[in-house]
């Protein structure tokens, strides 16, 4: 299929929608599928999400949207994002009357309630309106699945996630006095958090945890300087990437994930895949992800939690990771599509291009001068 994909979270940003999408991607193009990605990156007009600056809003891009889609001709639309470009797109796709997924990255009413003075009941009837005439709105968990319909979505799917097990592994595991290691000269355990330094991602109940050996966060964010500054017992060691990261994830002794707001937490499975066992709240995302698995321990004592993670066996929790699988979880983003059928397909581009020609300014004849 050829789809068009309209998102506001994208490079440079660092985040789960962006890492997840350009996963997807590439699996799907693996599989014969072309893509158009339409995103801030694009040369639009931008402006800053306020109160955080990294994150910017594309002004004024339903026309360029527009003009894609006709030259494009897509199967399928998919609305990554309730930003502005996100609303760009919904206009369009139901201006030409063109089916359209989208997807619930975040728990938008309460990541806004975290930043400004906003009711979440207002945030919850924002995002019920966004996605009312999506066609299918993926969601990574059966409990946020349910926690959508309760709030009075109709139209929710499930769409899970996956993890790379060969970048995240095990055997990148610096033990303490090696050569290389990532924590040099701190006590242990290590317990490790990855992740934006922001006040919706609720790091501030990782930091104020009374524990032994040595908090970790790795991340950068608008709350980077803030916590830092607060917290001086904490190891904050910036944004990390690629072998760095995973030598951090492997390194680690229990990975921390306080969030409250994700749907899912990619990096619970990177750090699951690196031998890490997980502690969180029991909260979407950590719920549908470690009950059971012997891979890690949620509750409401996020420090006993951590503490109970401790003796858990790291082959186990790598083994447990390894059922996540990127393709799979590509494979239910195209099922959960929402294409027009072929026939419907080809008569509604004909109509476009049949648009387009009469717009077209008629051609001066020759003067033969």
């Amino acid at each position: 299929m050829r789809i068009m994909l309209i998102t506001d979270a994208w490079e440079p940003q660092v985040n789960g929608v962006v890492r997840t999408m350009k996963r997807v991607i590439a699996e799907c193009e693996a599989m014969g599928h072309e893509w158009e990605v339409v995103s801030p990156a694009d040369g639009f007009l931008t402006v800053p999400l306020p109160t955080y600056s990294e994150i910017r809003l594309a002004l004024f891009a339903r026309q360029a949207i527009t003009e894609r889609f006709e030259s494009f001709q897509p199967d399928a639309v998919h609305i990554a994002t309730e930003g502005t470009l996100g609303l760009a797109g919904r206009a369009m796709c139901l201006k030409e009357k063109h089916p359209f997924s989208t997807s619930y990255h975040t728990r938008f009413p309460e990541y806004v309630s975290a930043r400004f003075p906003v009711p979440t009941a207002w945030g919850y009837g924002f995002v019920r309106w966004f996605h009312k005439y999506s066609g299918k709105v993926m969601v990574a968990t059966p409990s946020m699945r349910r926690e959508l319909e309760a709030h009075g979505f109709n139209n929710v799917v499930s769409w899970t996630r996956g993890v790379d097990v060969d970048i995240f592994h095990p055997s990148r595991r610096i033990e303490e006095g090696e050569a290389g290691d990532p924590f040099e000269g701190l006590p242990r355990p290590i317990f490790l958090n990855v992740g934006r330094v922001a006040v919706e991602k609720n790091i501030e109940a990782f930091l104020k945890l009374d524990l032994p050996g040595t908090k970790v966060v790795v991340g950068e964010g608008p709350q980077y300087l803030e916590l830092k500054k607060k917290y001086p017992d904490v190891k904050f060691l910036g944004a990390r990437f690629d072998e760095d990261l995973a030598n951090c994830f492997a390194s680690a002794d229990v990975f921390c994930f306080p969030s409250l707001t994700d749907t899912f937490g990619l990096v619970i499975l990177e750090a699951m895949a690196s031998g890490t066992p997980v502690a969180a709240f029991n909260a979407p995302g950590p719920r549908d992800i470690i009950p059971g698995s012997d891979a890690g321990v949620i509750g409401e004592d996020l420090a006993q939690a951590c503490l109970d993670c401790l003796p858990l066996s790291r082959e186990t929790t790598r083994t447990y990771s390894e059922g996540y699988s990127w393709r799979v979880c590509a494979e239910a983003f195209i099922e959960n599509l929402d294409p027009l059928p072929v026939p419907e397909r080809k008569r509604f581009w004909q109509k476009i291009r049949l648009r387009r020609r009469r717009k077209k300014p008629p051609i001066d004849p020759p003067t033969g001068k």
